[in-house]
Parts: C-alpha cells; sequence; structure tokens
C-alpha cells in the first residue's frame, strides 16, 4: 500500500488535494452535498491504490536483436515478447526500453487489455553511425490504473549487446604476394624453404600406422620416418593497425583513428574473400580473438570486426613488437599507420623484415586538421624501409588508394625488388633430389 501511494501521479496528487479542499470547504460553508463529493473524490485514488498494491502481476520479457553484428550505419531490429503469467488481469502498461543515446531516442509503448495468458509482440529498429559495443535494456515498466492516477514502476534486469562494426568499403582485387603456408601435423612453414621430402616425411611416433613408414628415407636417416598427413594450404596475412593517440589526428567519427579502423575493416573483409587467413595486430600487441585457422570468410570477419568495432586510441608511445618474436608468422603484412617518427624506424624496418610481403596504407593526418596542413603522410618513410606504402588523404577514395598500392606492388614485382631495399642476393641453385613416390 506505501509503494502504491508513493506512485501516484500528478492527477492522483491533485484529486487528492481536491478532495481534501472539498471536505474542508464543506464543513466551513455547511454543505452536506459538497462533502460527499470530496469523499468521492479523495476516495478514488485510494481505492486505486488498494486494488493495485493487492494484484499480483508477473510479466516476463524476451528480446532479441537481428542482427546482433551490424555495419555503421545500418539498423538492427529489436523484437519485444511480452507475456502476462499471472493470474490476475492488470492495468495500462507503459514501456520503455534504454538504449545508447548514439541509438536513437528511447521508445515508449502503451499497451492495454492485459489479462491472464496475455501475450504481446512489438518490435522498433535502432541504428548507429558510430562504431562500438553497445547493451540494449533493461526495460523499465509503469503499471497504471486506467484512470491514470497511480502508477507503478518494475524495471527488468536482462540486457542484450548490438555490435556495431566500422563502415567497410568493396576494394578491387590487386596483386598481393605473401607466402602461403600449411597447417598439419607440422608447425606451418613455407613450402619453398625445402624440398617436398622435409615436408612430407616426419619422425615415427608411437601409435603411427606402420602402413606410412617410408623405408627409403628411414635406410638413409637412420631411424623410421613416416609419412606426414595431407596438409590444407592457405595464405597467412596479418593486419596492423597503428592506434597511437599520439599518431592520429581530430575528433570523433571525424578523425583520422576512424579513417583508419575502417580502412582496416575493409583491408580484413577484402584478404579474408581472397582466401588469406587474417589475425589484427594493434599497437598494443596481437589481438587474442584473431584466429589464424579460421578458413570461412564470414567465421574469419567476425571476430576481426568484432575487435575493430571497440578499438580504441591508445596512450603508449611505442609500437609493440612483442608478436614479431613468434616464428613462423611471415606471409603477407597490410599496416595502416598514422603519423610516424624517428622512434618508430627501427620497429618499421623490423616489420618489413618479418613479412613475406610488407604494404601499408599512410594516412596523412595533418590533412585532418586542416587540408592547408597537408603533408603526404608517412608514405616516403615507409618507403625508404622497404614497404609498398601509399598515402590516403581525407577526400580520397579507399578503393582507389588500394588500386594504388596494386599498381606500386605490381611494378616492384616486376622490377624484381623493394623500394628502397637493396636487390636480392641470387639464390643457388639446389641439387636434384629423389622424390617420394
Amino acid at each position: 500500500m506505501r509503494e502504491a501511494l508513493a506512485g501516484l501521479t500528478v492527477r492522483g496528487r491533485a484529486f487528492l488535494a481536491a478532495g481534501v479542499t472539498a471536505i474542508i470547504c464543506a464543513v466551513v460553508l455547511g454543505q452536506s452535498s459538497l462533502t460527499r463529493v470530496g469523499v468521492l473524490v479523495l476516495s478514488l485514488p485510494l481505492v486505486t491504490a488498494v486494488l493495485l498494491a493487492r494484484s499480483r502481476y508477473r510479466l516476463a520479457l524476451v528480446r532479441t536483436v537481428t542482427p546482433q553484428l551490424v555495419a555503421a550505419g545500418q539498423p538492427a531490429r529489436v523484437d519485444l515478447t511480452l507475456t502476462n503469467e499471472g493470474r490476475t488481469p492488470n492495468g495500462v502498461l507503459l514501456l520503455e526500453d534504454h538504449v545508447p543515446y548514439v541509438l536513437g531516442t528511447r521508445p515508449r509503448f502503451v499497451l492495454g487489455g492485459i489479462g491472464p495468458g496475455w501475450r504481446r509482440h512489438v518490435s522498433y529498429q535502432v541504428r548507429s553511425d558510430v562504431r562500438g559495443r553497445f547493451e540494449i535494456g533493461p526495460m523499465t515498466v509503469r503499471v497504471g490504473d486506467p484512470f491514470g492516477l497511480i502508477e507503478l514502476g518494475r524495471a527488468f534486469q536482462t540486457t542484450v549487446p548490438l555490435v556495431v562494426t566500422p563502415r567497410t568499403v568493396p576494394l578491387p582485387t590487386i596483386p598481393l604476394g605473401g607466402a602461403w603456408t600449411g597447417s598439419g601435423d607440422n608447425r606451418p612453414r613455407a613450402f619453398a624453404t625445402g624440398s617436398a621430402e622435409d615436408v612430407t616425411v616426419r619422425e615415427y611416433r608411437r601409435g603411427d600406422d606402420l602402413r606410412r613408414v617410408h623405408w627409403r628415407s628411414s635406410a638413409r636417416v637412420g631411424e623410421l620416418m613416416v609419412r606426414r598427413e595431407e596438409q590444407p594450404w592457405q595464405s597467412r596475412a596479418t593486419l596492423f593497425l597503428d592506434n597511437r593517440l599520439r599518431a592520429h589526428r581530430g575528433q570523433g567519427v571525424a578523425s583520422s583513428l576512424e579513417a583508419a579502423v575502417s580502412a582496416a575493416a575493409s583491408v580484413a573483409v577484402h584478404l579474408s574473400h581472397r582466401g588469406f587467413t587474417v589475425r589484427l595486430v594493434t599497437a598494443t600487441g596481437e589481438d587474442p580473438s584473431s584466429a589464424w585457422h579460421a578458413r570461412d570468410a564470414d567465421l574469419n570477419t567476425g571476430p576481426l570486426l568484432e575487435a575493430l568495432a571497440v578499438v580504441q586510441a591508445t596512450h603508449h608511445a611505442q609500437l609493440d613488437t612483442s608478436w614479431l618474436t613468434e616464428s613462423g608468422h611471415g606471409g603477407l603484412t597490410v599496416a595502416i599507420f598514422g603519423s610516424v617518427g624517428d622512434t618508430d624506424v627501427p620497429v618499421l624496418r623490423r616489420m618489413q623484415l618479418h613479412a613475406g610481403s610488407a604494404m601499408a596504407i599512410a594516412l596523412d593526418v595533418d590533412a585532418w586538421v586542416s587540408p592547408a596542413r597537408s603533408t603526404g603522410g608517412s608514405s616516403p618513410v615507409l618507403t625508404q624501409q622497404g614497404w609498398r606504402a601509399v598515402s590516403l588523404r581525407p577526400r580520397d577514395r579507399l578503393d582507389g588508394v588500394w588500386q594504388e598500392l596494386g599498381r606500386s606492388s605490381a611494378h616492384l614485382s616486376r622490377s624484381g625488388g623493394q623500394a628502397g631495399a637493396p636487390p636480392a642476393p641470387p639464390v643457388p641453385p639446389v641439387p636434384p633430389r629423389e622424390a617420394i613416390r
């Protein structure tokens, strides 16, 4: 009863005040008919409070978001299913779902006629131009009487996540380098680093099928050697994103960091559709959600786009290089850089040497502040360190810049070297070896 009285609306409090005033005036003026009117007006919110306090309602809510992973600027639909699991009817329901302000205004619904077994479906749309991970909910429910005198508030505790990924741009097909590596019962390594015999046989292990023993190799080595299982071959790519605060300019969705994240998302989708297994590395190191062995393009881009959706600027001044110490990761490296300094040159050189093929998009971050301050970006510094790099300005189309990067890569492939790097020494001929049959 106390909770019901605390839920009096402005109308309900006005009725109480009017009833008390009418009774006082009736006593002072000696008007018995006015007393009856005052008692009626005063009793109406009190009786309503008693009825709502004694009612027992059990509401259940099921909330679904479709899809839960949506690109920035694309809408998502939120479906709500409410049921009354109680035995007594309720009054009017006033529903309000809590959503972050970037997804739009809070949706409100008014539902009536709630009886035992009542069920109702409602839906609304949300849309965000800002990437990120957002929680939809909880929902607040206010039960009111038909006269609007009392409202009792309740709240559900459950929420549903919605991930808004960066905007992506379809990229044209360009020549891509990088080592093709395999995965099987051996550690992945490039096929060109050894002969077919080195790749397809290994030492005998307890439990191996004796039918897999390769006797010719066993006789030459002096111990039992077995054939390896047939290995699937795949190409790997490392996507590097420089998200240091000092490397970018601008604020909000118009900052160079947002442009870099959008470019990284576009490259990730493009590489996955090209058959690459992609991992994400930022200025603070490798992202743990990236998986090397995701063969399906959609399964591969999902975790990558989710990770890019929540990337924030870091205050680290130096680039983390712990991921470069792991062996066998080579392959293609595509980097999205902001502004780089002299202290970054050793790291850039090390990254280039670690990669089988190093390609970079360097943002002209000063142009994000003012077009007059454009300096051309950091592509010359990257080119001096052996990278194949192009600049990206605020008004440049990403697909056109990607096409330019492909033309520079094709030109360097025809010339047989890398920009800023000495020509590779001639490879000595490998003596012929007997093939395994």
